[in-house]
């Protein structure tokens, strides 16, 4: 199964997060890390295919960074379900 970091920023004022949140809540397994921070997991997932699948419901102006964090070594400041949700996604 692939683990996938998604970061973004919605440049343009008044962008509504909404459809971008819901487009990552259909991928099999998700996590919201931070305000503009989200992992997602499931089979055959790719940075590529993520991407393509959020660019279609953001602007034009929105920043993206999708990479594929599978098997990585990880460290930081999270809260103990995130990082149960990393040990179980991997």
């Amino acid at each position: 199964m692939a683990t996938i970091l998604i970061t973004y920023d919605l440049n343009k004022p008044g962008q509504d997060y909404k459809a971008v949140h819901e487009a990552i809540k259909k991928f099999p397994g998700w996590a919201h890390l931070m305000d503009s921070t989200w992992a997602v997991s499931g089979v055959g997932l790719t940075p590529y295919s993520v991407s393509d699948t959020l660019r279609a419901v953001m602007d034009k102006s929105t920043s993206l960074f999708c990479v594929d964090i599978t098997g990585q070594a990880r460290q930081g400041w999270l809260d103990k379900d995130m990082w149960e949700w990393f040990d179980k996604a991997a």
